[in-house]
């Protein structure tokens, strides 16, 4: 179930996030205090995938303090163009889908607010990332060298458009046709 990160209790979910992330992102992770920065900078949107009760398996316990989240994604928007800041899916939920529901729902947000592109950076050895991105649409703009650290690894940088582009101009209208024929 996605649900909007507001919906749920702060302490616990920067706990369970700084986990992932760990788990995740290894020694390029953020911690606990960069979580809880960026949760509370402005033009923030953050989607979470969380188990719903009934799908929670209660033999494998959670690390308390924690929720039963799989997957996790957010996005800065200036005004302009929405940054995807992250993408997260816990190892075991990974490759059902989690990731493009969650990519899928910052789009829909993201146009929702008036985006005009997704920007998104990416490591080029992360083929699963880039799968997905080039799947829904995104293209590369270019590399940034040793982008992630402390593991020295490029980035692609990559945009998906949300407004479509107009290129030459557009034929006039009936009522602007001026006797115009047009065949049916």
């Amino acid at each position: 179930m996605i649900v909007d990160y507001t919906a749920l209790e702060r302490g616990p979910l920067i706990a369970t996030l700084a986990v992932l992330e760990r788990d995740l992102f290894g020694r390029g992770s953020w911690t606990s205090t960069m979580i809880r920065q960026e949760l509370d900078a402005p033009a923030r949107t953050y989607l979470i995938d969380i188990v719903s009760d009934s799908a929670i398996d209660h033999s494998t316990a959670a690390q308390p303090g924690t929720l039963p989240i799989r997957g996790y994604a957010g996005y800065w928007y200036d005004g302009d163009d929405a940054e995807i800041m992250t993408i997260g899916v816990a190892r075991p939920y990974q490759g059902r889908g989690i990731a493009t529901r969650l990519l899928g729902g910052l789009i829909g947000r993201a146009r929702t607010q008036g985006a005009r592109r997704i920007l998104l950076e990416v490591r080029v050895d992360n083929e699963p990332a880039l799968a997905l991105y080039r799947h829904q649409g995104f293209t590369t703009l270019g590399r940034r060298k040793h982008y992630y650290q402390p593991d020295n690894v490029d980035a692609y940088t990559m945009a998906l458009d949300l407004t479509p582009h107009i290129a030459g101009f557009a034929l006039p209208s009936d009522d602007a046709t001026g006797g115009m024929r047009h065949d049916p």
